[in-house]
């Protein structure tokens, strides 16, 4: 979609997901500051415990479109489960607890939702564990006895570990994602068209630039 991506991980303060909200916003406001420099199109907030507490804010004080990712999973959702499903949307405690899915997901006439915080699987990826006996026993403490028809992956961490989703859920559970519909909803809200260049990556990070290159490798 762009020329130029860059990408900004903020590797010494991380992970958001654990922190209150005003600590988000002003984390979040700073990340913008940095990114001003770059004079951007537009920014993505691509972290869930972002949108859910400091969208608002990052686009007041922006003069390029912000864009979260929570809007864009509902989309997701909306495309491929129907109003009467059984979702359970998981994420961070930061992002659940705001409650942000649920409101969108009831305005768009969903109300069979299950909100679970899964907090122990931001580590397990940032770890490299994907799979294995460590995994599965999260998903057992977490989802014993649930069985429903969509997964929301509340958190950018989460599709690192879809296999394993896929294998403790069933082919019957559908995985949402952001990452499924941020390209079509920036063409459909912001008119943003394709380009047929690969675009250069740029990536920044507030500490331990190889371990944000390790991750990257991984999620690129």
């Amino acid at each position: 979609l762009f020329d130029e991506i860059v990408y900004f991980g903020d590797t010494a303060r991380v992970p958001y997901g654990i922190k209150d909200k005003n600590t988000i916003i002003r984390y979040s406001l700073e990340a913008l500051e940095f990114f001003k420099n770059f004079e951007p199109d537009i920014l993505i907030a691509a972290c869930n415990s972002v949108s859910a507490h400091a969208l608002d804010e990052l686009r007041q004080n922006a003069d390029f479109p912000v864009v979260g990712v929570i809007e864009p999973g509902v989309i997701a959702a909306k495309k491929r489960l129907a109003p009467d499903d059984e979702i359970l949307v998981i994420g961070t405690n930061a992002t659940i607890s705001s409650g942000r899915y649920e409101r969108l997901l009831r305005r768009e006439g969903y109300q069979n939702l299950i909100p679970k915080p899964t907090p122990l699987f931001v580590p397990l990826v940032e770890e490299g564990l994907y799979e294995g006996p460590i995994v599965e026993a999260a998903m057992e403490h977490y989802f014993a006895g649930l069985r429903p028809k969509g997964v929301i992956l509340g958190c950018t961490h989460f599709p690192l570990l879809a296999r394993s989703f896929e294998r403790y859920f069933g082919p019957e559970t559908l995985l949402i994602h952001s990452g499924e519909a941020i390209s079509d909803y920036l063409k459909a809200e912001l008119n943003v068209t394709p380009r047929s260049s690969t675009p250069q990556l740029k990536l920044f990070a507030s500490e331990s630039p190889e371990r944000l290159r390790s991750v990257a490798a991984r999620w690129l």
